[in-house]
């Protein structure tokens, strides 16, 4: 058997229409998954890439997701859906707050919530959450971003301490810099790629490649016995 297969398993992805989320979906459907691709906005071109489903959720509803795992078998839960807010902490709106925190943090929740209550009464499952490198760090002018990724990181431990002798592994990848449209003004401005890749141990941008194969890791058999981790996948940002 190869422990790294997923095959015959069903996985559900959010935020898959586009970047990391699209690239997990990728990687879940080459190591045999059915891919659920769920996205706010259209998700017909992870569909075509998968050949998987497609399933609309808004995580602006916290709860969105409080009724999809009741209907049907899913195997992995990949929280990857997300926003952001910019703006300098003296002049930061409450609406810009709680529309962060609501879908980077209460959804995320909630939505593992739902998953497990299903899960249970399997036997369990998996749950890979997205979190940051502003899970370790501060940022700058992302006080919602920040505090929502560094919940992420907390709830992933705190339901791995639950949930693990029961069969469910819950884990966390941190994302480094990436090549996705989010970052493509990063990459654009001479002086902060450099100023980034100096940075970087690995002398690269990471791909979105390089996050979903190590979500596919983290839900496979290879990972049975991890519990609680958050993963850098980083290019060594972290450790410089």
């Amino acid at each position: 058997m190869n422990p790294f297969s997923l095959s015959g398993q069903t996985a559900l992805v959010t935020g898959a229409n586009t970047g990391i989320g699209q690239a997990i979906a990728a990687a879940m459907a080459r190591a045999g998954a059915h891919v659920i691709a769920a996205g706010r906005s259209s998700c017909a071109e992870t569909v075509a890439i998968t050949g998987g489903e497609a399933l609309q959720l808004d995580f602006a509803d916290p709860m969105a997701a409080r009724d999809v795992f009741a209907s049907r078998p899913i195997d992995i839960l990949v929280n990857n859906a997300g926003i952001i807010r910019r703006a300098d902490s003296v002049e930061f709106t409450e609406e810009d707050w709680d529309a962060v925190m609501d879908v980077n943090l209460k959804a995320v929740f909630f939505t593992c919530q739902a998953f497990a209550r299903a899960a249970l009464t399997r036997g369990g499952g998996r749950i890979v959450n997205i979190a940051s490198l502003l899970s370790f760090q501060g940022g700058i002018r992302v006080p919602s971003y920040t505090a929502s990724k560094h919940g992420v990181a907390g709830i992933t431990k705190l339901l791995a301490n639950e949930w693990a002798a029961k069969g469910i592994n819950v884990n966390a990848i941190a994302p480094g810099y990436i090549e996705t449209n989010n970052t493509q003004a990063l990459r654009a401005d001479p002086a902060r790629n450099a100023a980034i890749l100096d940075r970087i141990p690995a002398g690269r941008w990471g791909r979105a490649d390089d996050i979903g194969e190590a979500a596919v890791f983290l839900s496979s058999p290879a990972a049975a016995y991890i519990h609680g981790a958050v993963l850098n996948v980083d290019g060594g940002w972290l450790a410089r």
